[in-house]
């Protein structure tokens, strides 16, 4: 790796993410910056290169925490700190790997020494590291959620709290947060999404010029690192002269009561929660008229920072892109202008006006002049690109009849004689999703943290104590001092205190809830076709989507129809994707159940080797047919128990309708030795009671697991 870093101003467009960037520079306030897109597009690049234009920070010289020496924190665990011995450093970008730990983050305790000397030996982590810097992490989507939230909470209070068993130590955090993500490998819940100040959507450019500059600009800075920054000094130093100037100019922005209206209107008409995305308005539209060099926020600005600060608070469900309507922004702005607020007036017929009264009231704004303008003057301005793309909708389809063969014995040999590759129906729309009922993996796990099956791990109640692996984090007090106890008068106590050792030392066992793979296993064939039924079908998956989502865990899907089983979707975290797949999902053709059982096998032994500890949840959503090929309920079958005996935990999701039934799927769950329940069942709020923990042999795979 070079060690210049690639100049800022030599970034080519990303004008959002940079604007978004060099507005938390100037404002931290505003709360931080998530960046979402593809790979590929610099993110890390263009963060690093924030970091070279940040002014040199101040520091208490030996202070581990990066104390101010003009105002130290008077809680900082090196403190008391005496006046003078102070040095200037550049600012810190600290990068937090998706891998890390708690004490990694908010660092750790020497608990031995807290119990049997009473001093705080802390060792900071990550967030002391980042104080008065930037905190880079790099896919946040991927990070454990406590993670995410302490992160984001220190990033709000700036501080942050270390507490174990008593013993409490407390530190400055306040930093430039930068996350990104990609959206297809997951989405961080709402109330995540929400701790953002700032979020940008980012991609590629697709015009051929641009694509062009960006790779000969790459190529010329990895051939001479120093000779193609010394290029762009000028630039450089010109934008850090135009932050500064910003940051001293920001507290004499005044937010006049006309533009606080305007914020508050948009925030309301778009349905945001709570207050937080006002503040962050607010913040920002200021930030924007510092940066333009104006003490007076104007309309534009006020555009501009909704546009940054509510696309990802519109979110209603997982399945929501995160998006702004703008036309319907402008009129906002336009119906609540400076020249339609309201004077007050004593006289008893003084009215609101009906309109604006002159040219200039609730005039759409224009791009430019509130800071759209990026650093470097020459790059093109990336349009934005933040409304929803709706799905096409697709013309209504004739109900097909629900096909019921007349005579149950011929089902076995092949009763459905759909015509080979024939008879395909065009995909239909879903039916509206409800809550389901919790389906649970059996026996303890040790998976990811989640909130579908029991699991022992980091965070829960306690439900024992043992002796510690690795390093001490979680002590069980009670545990330790009854180990602690018998061996005192050996040990020469002679005063109050406990004399404890390392061999006392218990950690706590705690049980929890895990995260776990849930795969779908989903009948697209010609027994399946029926409209009502499909869309009913469509619902219940997409329910149960919604549900895997809620619940934390990876998803995967399999369709099987005409001759063969495929993967529509390879294990993921974004059940977005998930949801895209089953919206476009044709229907038709034979069943080969068999073919999409052995695909699940397949699946699951790979995702075994690549996480042993996320225990599989199998969900088969059929009317339980088989057809195709020779004997295809005897292959069914065959497929079915060795899933079973493999211990793999399973729900068969019976879709068969019709005056006659042939309980078909629910001899598969026999075979599965998992549950079989009907879609009515699948309701939370049936009146059928589902049983929650499947049936098979879960527990004895998770103990084979364990050893």
């Amino acid at each position: 790796m070079a060690s210049v870093p690639y100049p800022f101003t030599a970034v080519v467009g990303m004008s959002d993410m940079r604007l978004s960037l060099l507005l938390n520079a100037i404002s931290p306030a505003i709360g931080g910056v998530l960046v979402r897109g593809e790979k590929g597009t610099a993110k890390s690049t263009i963060v690093r290169g924030l970091t070279a234009l940040m002014p040199d920070v101040p520091v208490v010289t030996g202070c581990r925490f990066s104390c101010d020496p003009a105002a130290p924190d008077p809680a900082c665990p090196d403190g008391p700190h005496e006046a003078g011995g102070s040095e200037e450093r550049p600012a810190r970008m600290v990068e937090l790997p998706v891998g890390a730990s708690e004490d990694r983050l908010v660092g750790a305790l020497d608990i031995e020494r807290a119990l049997s000397e009473g001093v705080k030996a802390f060792e900071p982590g990550l967030l002391a590291d980042a104080h008065r810097g930037i905190l880079y992490v790099d896919e946040v989507n991927l990070l454990h959620d406590h993670l995410v939230d302490l992160l984001l909470d220190a990033a709000a209070m700036g501080a942050s709290y270390v507490e174990r068993e008593g013993v409490s130590v407390r530190h400055a955090a306040r930093f430039l947060l930068v996350g990104t993500m990609n959206p297809e490998e997951g989405e961080l819940r709402p109330q995540l999404l929400d701790r953002f100040g700032l979020t940008v959507e980012v991609a590629a450019s697709r015009e051929p010029d641009q694509r062009v500059e960006v790779v000969r600009r790459r190529l010329d800075y990895d051939a001479d690192p120093e000779g193609f920054a010394a290029r762009w000094a000028a630039e450089e130093g010109e934008l850090r002269e135009r932050i500064a100037a910003a940051r001293a100019l920001l507290p004499d922005v005044v937010l006049g009561d006309a533009v606080l209206r305007q914020i508050a209107a948009v925030c309301a008409a778009f349905e945001v929660d709570g207050m937080r995305a006002d503040i962050v308005m607010a913040r920002t539209a200021g930030a924007l008229a510092a940066w333009a060099g104006r003490t007076e926020v104007r309309e534009e600005d006020v555009r501009q920072a909704a546009l940054l600060a509510l696309p990802h608070r519109r979110r209603r469900n997982p399945f929501d892109a995160p998006g702004l309507d703008e036309d319907k922004l402008d009129q906002i702005l336009e119906e609540f202008g400076a020249d339609n607020d309201p004077e007050p007036d004593p006289e008893p017929d003084g009215g609101p006006e009906d309109g604006p009264d002159g040219p200039g009231g609730g005039q759409p704004p224009q791009d430019g002049d509130g800071g759209t303008d990026g650093p470097q003057g020459q790059d093109a301005q990336a349009p934005h690109d933040q409304t929803p793309h709706d799905q096409p909708q697709l013309p209504e389809q004739p109900q097909a009849p629900d096909p019921a063969p007349a005579d149950p014995k011929a089902q076995s040999r092949n009763a459905e004689e759909e015509a080979p590759g024939g008879g395909e129906k065009a995909a239909v729309a879903a039916g509206d999703p409800f809550r389901t009922r919790r389906l649970d993996v059996p026996g303890l796990g040790e998976g990811a943290d989640g909130r579908r099956s029991r699991a022992r791990t980091a965070h829960g109640r306690t439900t024992g104590a043992r002796r510690p692996q690795g390093t001490l984090t979680k002590l069980h007090l009670a545990a330790t001092v009854q180990a602690a106890a018998p061996h005192q008068v050996a040990r020469g106590r002679s005063g109050p205190g406990l004399v404890v050792r390392r061999d006392d030392l218990r950690e706590a066992v705690r049980e929890g809830r895990e995260g776990n793979l849930v795969l779908f296993v989903v009948d697209a064939s010609g027994s399946m076709a029926a409209r009502k039924r499909m869309s009913a079908v469509k619902g219940a998956v997409l329910s149960l989507l919604l549900d895997a989502y809620q619940r934390r865990d990876k998803i995967g899907m399999i369709t099987f129809r005409k001759a063969e089983a495929e993967l529509a979707l390879p294990p993921t975290s974004s059940v977005e994707a998930g949801a895209a797949r089953l919206e476009s999902l044709p229907t038709g053709g034979r069943t080969p159940l068999a073919a999409g059982l052995l695909k699940a096998h397949e699946v699951l032994r790979v995702e075994r080797l690549r996480d042993a500890s996320r225990r599989p949840l199998l969900v088969v959503v059929t009317d339980g047919r088989s057809t195709g090929g020779p004997d295809p309920l005897v292959r069914t079958s065959r497929a079915a128990r060795l899933l079973g005996a493999e211990g793999v935990a399973s729900v068969v999701v019976d879709c068969e309708a019709g005056p006659v039934r042939l309980g078909l799927a629910r001899e598969l769950a026999r075979d599965l030795q998992g549950t079989a329940v009907t879609l009515d069942e699948l309701r939370a709020d049936s009146v059928s009671a589902l049983v929650r923990n499947v049936r098979g042999q879960g527990t004895n795979h998770t103990t084979r697991r364990a050893a």
